[in-house]
Order: C-alpha cells, then sequence, then structure tokens
C-alpha cells in the first residue's frame, strides 16, 4: 500500500506531524489478513487532520470527531485517523472522558488488547519503523488475546472489551489468555453497563466470525453467555441414566458447524443464528414420557417466540428477527416428509410457507442431521435430495416462487357480484389455498370452483 502510505506520510511529516498505522491494522498486517479500512493514530488534532486531508482524500466526515477521529476515503481505501489519546473512564458507563495524548506510547497502552496495541511508523517513505511497547508481535504470533494492564482495569474502563475478546476468538482463531478467561468470569455482570446495540454489533462479528464454536463455548464457559445471551447455555439439559437424549447444547453447536460448511461464499448471519438457536424451545417443552422417553412437543413455536423476545430486546433490526424466527419455526416441517410421502400439494405449501428463505430452511434442515447412525443419516439426505429435486420440478412447472389465486381481485368482485370488502378477501384466500391443494387451474376452473364456493358460503 506504499502509494497510499507514502504521500500520506509526506503530508503529515511536512507539516511536522507524526503518524502511525495501528491497532487492528497492523496486528492484521502481521496476520497476512490486512483489509481496505486502515487505522491511524497521530499527534495532529481532528481539526489539523482535516485541513491535511482536504483536497488529498477523495472524501471526508467526521461523524467520530467528538472523540478524536477523522475519516477518509482514498480510492478503495476507508482510513480512520485518530489523534492520539489517553482516555479515563468512570467505571459507570462505557464511553471514556477523551483526552488527548502526547506520544504514542500513551496511545497504545490505553489500547484493549496487547495483540492491538502495535503500531507502524508512516514518514516520507512510506512504513519506516515497528513499535511494539508491549510485545504484541509475540502475543499475535502465540495467538493469545491478553491486555496491556491487568484484564480488572482494563474491562472496568470497558465492559465491552470483555465480548470483543471472545469475539477475537472467532474472528482470529486465538485464545484468550488465563488471566483475561478467569476475569471474563469474575466480571461477567459488568457486560450489562453497555447497550444492547454495541453488544448485538458484536455478537454478529463473532458468529460470522471463522471460528465461533470456540468463541461461542467460551461466552458459555465464563457465563458472559447468561448475562447476554442466556438461551444458549440454557440447552444444556442435564442427562441421566433414565432419560437418555441428545445434549441440546452441543447438537446446536454441530448444526451451527454444518450449517456454515453449507454456506455459498459470504458467511450468512441469518442461517448462523437459526442453526444456533433452531432449538432453544427444548428446554421449556421437556416431557419426560412413561415409557423413559423424553419429548419436546413444539418447541419450535416455542423456539420461535424466544428468538423474537430475545433478538427484539438486543435491539436487533426487525426483518433479521422474523427471518431468523420464521426458520426456527419451519425447521421441522420437514420432517413430517418421511420417505417422499408429501402430496404435491405438502410441497407447495413447504414452499409457500418459507417463502425468500426455502434455500437457507433447506441448508438448516440439513445441517440438523447430526444422528451418528450412518443408515438413517443416509437415508435423511437421500429424502433431502429427493425433497430439493421435487421442489425443483414444481418450481419448473409452477412459478412457485410467487403463488397466487388463479383469479384476481378485481375478477372475483366481478364475478360474483361483491363490492370492495371482507368477503373479497376471504374469496381470494380460499382460491390461494386451492391454488396449493391442485396447483394451477384454468380460468373455467377457478371460476366454477369459486361459484361453488361461494354457494356454501350463503347456504
Amino acid at each position: 500500500m506504499s502509494d497510499i502510505l507514502q504521500p500520506l506520510g509526506v503530508l503529515f511529516a511536512d507539516a511536522g506531524h507524526e503518524l502511525y498505522l495501528v491497532g487492528g491494522s497492523v496486528r492484521d498486517a502481521v496476520l497476512g489478513r490486512l483489509g481496505t479500512d486502515l487505522d491511524f493514530t497521530t499527534d495532529a488534532r481532528p481539526e489539523q487532520v482535516q485541513g491535511l486531508l482536504s483536497g488529498w482524500a477523495e472524501a471526508l466526515w467526521d461523524a467520530g470527531i467528538e472523540f478524536g477521529t477523522v475519516s477518509a476515503r482514498k480510492g478503495d481505501l476507508i482510513l480512520e485517523i485518530t489523534t492520539y489519546r489517553a482516555d479515563k473512564y468512570d467505571r459507570v458507563g462505557r464511553n471514556p472522558v477523551v483526552t488527548f495524548g502526547e506520544s504514542i506510547d500513551d496511545d497504545l497502552v490505553r489500547r484493549d488488547f496487547t495483540i492491538n496495541a502495535m503500531a507502524v511508523r508512516i514518514g516520507r517513505d512510506g512504513a519506516e519503523g515497528f513499535h511494539d511497547p508491549l510485545d504484541g508481535m509475540s502475543a499475535a504470533l502465540a495467538g493469545i488475546i491478553d491486555t496491556p494492564a491487568t484484564p480488572q482495569e482494563s474491562f472496568d474502563d470497558d465492559p465491552l472489551r470483555m465480548l470483543r475478546a471472545v469475539r477475537f476468538v472467532s474472528q482470529l482463531g486465538f485464545t484468550v489468555a488465563p488471566r483475561v478467561s478467569q476475569a471474563i468470569t469474575d466480571m461477567a455482570v459488568e457486560i450489562e453497563r453497555i447497550t444492547a446495540e454495541r453488544v448485538h454489533a458484536e455478537l454478529d462479528k463473532l458468529i460470522t466470525g471463522e471460528h465461533p464454536i470456540e468463541a461461542i463455548e467460551l461466552m458459555v464457559d465464563t457465563g458472559l453467555a447468561d448475562r447476554i445471551l442466556p438461551e444458549v447455555p440454557g440447552m444444556r439439559l442435564t442427562i441421566d441414566e433414565h432419560h437418555q437424549h441428545k445434549d441440546v447444547y452441543q447438537h446446536s453447536l454441530t448444526v451451527l458447524r454444518q450449517a456454515m460448511d453449507l454456506e455459498d461464499g459470504d458467511p450468512d448471519l441469518v442461517l448462523r443464528w437459526a442453526a444456533l438457536l433452531h432449538d432453544i424451545g427444548k428446554p421449556d417443552t421437556r416431557r419426560h414420557e412413561p415409557n423413559g422417553g423424553v419429548s419436546f412437543h413444539h418447541h419450535e413455536v416455542v423456539g420461535a417466540k424466544m428468538v423474537r423476545k430475545r433478538m427484539r430486546a438486543l435491539k436487533y433490526p426487525k426483518a433479521i428477527v422474523e427471518d431468523v424466527a420464521t426458520l426456527v419455526f419451519l425447521h421441522l416441517r420437514f420432517h413430517g416428509y418421511g420417505d417422499g410421502a408429501w402430496t404435491d400439494s405438502a410441497v407447495r405449501r413447504y414452499v409457500t410457507d418459507a417463502g425468500p428463505l426455502l434455500d437457507r430452511l433447506n441448508k438448516l434442515v440439513r445441517a440438523d442431521c447430526t444422528t451418528r447412525n450412518r443408515r438413517r443419516a443416509r437415508r435423511l439426505q437421500e429424502n433431502y435430495d429427493d425433497l430439493e429435486q421435487r421442489i425443483a420440478a414444481l418450481q419448473a412447472a409452477e412459478d412457485l416462487d410467487r403463488v397466487r389465486p388463479d383469479l384476481d381481485g378485481n375478477a372475483i368482485m366481478e364475478l360474483l357480484g361483491l363490492p370492495p370488502g371482507p368477503a373479497v378477501g376471504q374469496a381470494w384466500r380460499f382460491l390461494k389455498e386451492l391454488r396449493l391443494d391442485r396447483g394451477p387451474l384454468s380460468r373455467d376452473e377457478a371460476e366454477e370452483a369459486l361459484r361453488v364456493w361461494w354457494a356454501e358460503q350463503q347456504g
């Protein structure tokens, strides 16, 4: 990136200012995964940074200027340049009293983890020197997440750092230092100082990382999940010798792993959440049967309600809440398929109920097969294949993506002599059900069926 770093270094050097590439950007460069978002720190004040970048950057914005950050775009890169910080925390909330620092050391020592406390000096020739006062390089090479100060001090300043540590486990495949794990365990309650919006932003980064299973296990083992996502540790059901059943928690982690294997390209946030949460209704619906078995009747209904409640509490967008809840609600529907016993009508309803989530639902039900019985697993996979082939055949013949009645509202009103009103809606729904049951009808067939139905309604 010398074509960007070198001229940027000249701008700051000519003005008598220091400039360092810092934090996650240096960490990612060390790990060979540097992206297009670059973080810098400088002794220049925000208004000076704006002046230096004006005319050089292609766009400037100051959304973070109250925290000393100026953002800019240059080509395909997004740059964030922040004045050295030496913040103080009130240890009640998490927002610091912003105090500008005087040196790069002041800035690095206040950062969350040593792997994020490395810096590269940017001068007239681009990258000119590596600065690592807290030995973040050793931590990065060892794959260890540790704090510059004691974890207790760091998490007291900003409890969100506990969840960030877990998130980095997922994104980087690192492990936390034992003292960090212990501090999270001891201080998990402090995460309640953090807003729901900030928590859900970290959870999304965690679940879409490369190693979410290990991160979720850490979150559960330290008690952090009890504070922000209690339904997940709640799936750890006690197994006794009289009532044998699968461990729902471990099963859900396996389903998440298998769902990840089925993704096409980028991580699928909705699919991953649905995979993790698809069985959260089981603890509340568990019943011990007289024959010694265990049942979880209607756990998909209860689970969908629990998903909505939890994700709304975490301030998720309505569309994501509904998508995840719908997948949880529908995830058992396939198990009524048997050995290809569904009628075409049942297949149409499965597709219609799933709507735009059909591809994700197919992946979820495939991922939900965790049996160790190879014969049963093979039979289930064959049934999945058969259903998908039937769906494809019906979609080709009937355009299942847009199943609508064979008559529209205007045709209904004209045929039955009705004004706009509830009766038209009832007739429309009757024709929609008829379409699902019998497939496409000719206009004459649809009109005759509607006349018979309407006569019955009047009789």
